[in-house]
């Protein structure tokens, strides 16, 4: 069995706790729950996870695929360096991330999920994993070869001249024969 690459499930778990944690922080704010700055810390922290978490990480074979629109955000994040690119460094930010919104019923579920990633992510590191952006590959300008160019000079093979269909000025010679009898039934 091949190895589990477990940053790419931590990512996942990521961005969906921070989705959950944002629409929790909405409904504490909007909702004016006691101790609602809770919630708005929990609109902070979800949008501030969701960015750091939307762009894929490389898998270690090289099969990533990045989500829509994701380039402009991993440069983002590619320009903080070791800090975003080491597993050590998010787990403990989203550890120290979810404790806040943890005193709020909206965003307790939110923060539960984001130390579950948290948790996650601390495996991917123990493992020695670590994020690589996926960047476009250059795109290199093949030429097409000759045989592109220029058309076939030889006709394609051709079957036996017995296989080939007869013409429709022989109507009786281009006919097949039935091998079941075909009777009218009346």
């Amino acid at each position: 069995m091949g190895k589990i690459e477990w940053a790419m499930w931590a990512n996942e778990q990521a961005l969906a706790s921070g989705l959950i944690l944002l629409t929790g922080g909405i409904v504490g704010v909007a909702g004016q729950f006691r101790d609602w700055q809770f919630a708005a810390y929990g609109v902070a922290a979800g949008v501030f996870v969701c960015l750091l978490e939307y762009p894929r990480g490389r898998r270690a074979k090289g099969t990533s695929v990045e989500r829509t629109g994701q380039y402009c955000l991993t440069v983002c994040v590619k320009a903080f360096g070791p800090v975003t690119r080491n597993y050590y460094v998010r787990a403990l930010l989203h550890a120290a991330l979810c404790v806040p919104g943890a005193f709020m019923l909206p965003t307790v579920l939110g923060c539960v999920c984001l130390a579950i990633a948290s948790l996650i992510y601390l495996l991917a590191a123990i493992r020695g994993e670590q994020w690589l952006p996926i960047l476009p590959k250059p795109e290199t300008a093949e030429r097409p070869s000759e045989s592109i160019r220029e058309p076939p000079k030889n006709p394609p093979p051709r079957p036996p001249a017995d296989q080939r269909r007869k013409r429709l000025e022989d109507v009786e010679g281009s006919s097949y024969v039935n091998p079941i009898p075909v009777t009218v039934n009346e």
